[in-house]
């Protein structure tokens, strides 16, 4: 079918782009690659550029409000109309957090996770009633509802949204061939021990850094834990780093030529997230061949599958455990790194990108 879009990219502005940010470009550089849609960002208005590691791949409509007063005039009164901006749309697409109004347009959500609901503790009053919010409104209005992970659907099923309206969309990779020239670069750059444990991420309190990094001091091996990610927000990391018993470095956030290097540099990478909607970091890390350690029963072990060493990230214990079997075993984790790379072949963005325009061609009949 094809025709216009209107999806939100708002979130390449915020203080901490994060995961939702990283998906929302890739996804839209992949679409930008078809000839069936057409897509126009739409954000809030802005005296500075975006993130340099978030920057919208499409043109950009800006709104006459700043950021605060547009969300506020959105999920209150419903308004300003994105079309008076950019023109007719057939889809409004609300990629992550705020839900516009669509206007007479078909209206897409995609939501990557629940975790506000699931755990609310985690995030701020106003960030949980400003979600909650949001969820409402795409309860209420969305034609359809996309999901990157057959765990994020069964949770919105179960807080109150028809299975029937939502379509699951996985996340893609790109993995990245690594030179030699680009391994000793990225070495002498980051003063790199020979044999280190990764983690990526925005170091929030779901994503478990306290029992990782208590993990790794249980556990037999004393190779250094790399943190690589902004600080976020609900976590000190320094003073999670001060307290260890074990050496670990936060590295900050990278460009992504160097996290690709830094995923295949790494012995294991952990991600022992308590609850996530996807989980980025392990398909990257699989892309580029890397052994996984990472949470059973959640959206994670959905992305790793049969590649990866599940563990509870509940019990440090058996977070150890998992980095134990990896680290003292070259033999698995060779096994275990090329069925991940092969796994993550076929989960490309191409692959997402056509997922999501035939969400756009079904909402819009």
């Amino acid at each position: 079918m094809g025709g216009r879009v209107g999806a939100v990219v708002e979130q390449c502005w915020h203080r901490v782009p994060g995961g939702t940010a990283a998906a929302t470009v890739r996804s839209l550089e992949a679409l930008a690659q078809r000839t069936d849609w057409e897509v126009i960002g739409v954000a809030a208005a802005h005296r500075c550029p975006p993130d340099v590691l978030a920057v919208p791949p499409v043109e950009v409509c800006h709104m006459g409000l700043p950021r605060v007063a547009l969300y506020e005039a959105w999920h209150r009164v419903r308004r300003p109309s994105i079309q008076a901006s950019t023109g007719p749309l057939d889809v409004v697409h609300a990629t992550g957090g705020v839900v516009p109004p669509a206007g007479g347009a078909a209206l897409v959500v995609t939501v990557y996770d629940l975790a506000f609901l699931r755990c609310p503790r985690h995030f701020s009053k106003r960030g949980v009633a400003f979600m909650s919010r949001a969820w409402e409104l795409a309860k209420r209005h969305a034609g359809l509802v996309v999901v990157p992970s057959r765990h994020t659907l069964q949770d919105c099923v179960s807080h109150g949204l028809d299975a029937d309206r939502l379509r699951v969309v996985p996340l893609g990779v790109s993995g990245r061939p690594v030179s030699a020239q680009a391994r000793d670069d990225v070495r002498f750059r980051y003063r790199l021990p020979s044999r280190f444990l990764l983690w990526v991420g925005t170091a929030e309190p779901r994503k478990n850094l306290g029992s990782l990094i208590s993990a790794v001091a249980r556990s037999g091996t004393r190779l250094p834990l790399l943190l690589v990610g902004p600080g976020g927000w609900g976590v000190d990391v320094n003073g999670l780093i001060a307290a260890s018993t074990v050496e670990v470095r936060h590295l900050g956030r990278v460009p992504s030529c160097d996290l690709s290097v830094l995923y295949d540099l790494a012995e294991v990478f952990v991600y022992p997230s308590l609850m996530e909607g996807f989980g980025m970091p392990v398909l990257e890390a699989m892309g580029q061949g890397t052994a996984v350690v990472t949470s059973a029963g959640t959206s994670t072990a959905e992305v790793a599958g049969s590649t990866g060493v599940l563990v509870d990230p509940a019990d440090v214990d058996s977070i150890a455990a998992g980095i134990d079997s990896l680290v003292s075993d070259a033999g698995l984790r060779s096994e275990l790194g090329a069925a991940a790379a092969q796994r993550a072949q076929s989960m490309s963005w191409a692959r997402t990108a056509a997922g999501i325009a035939a969400v756009y061609d079904e909402v819009s009949r």
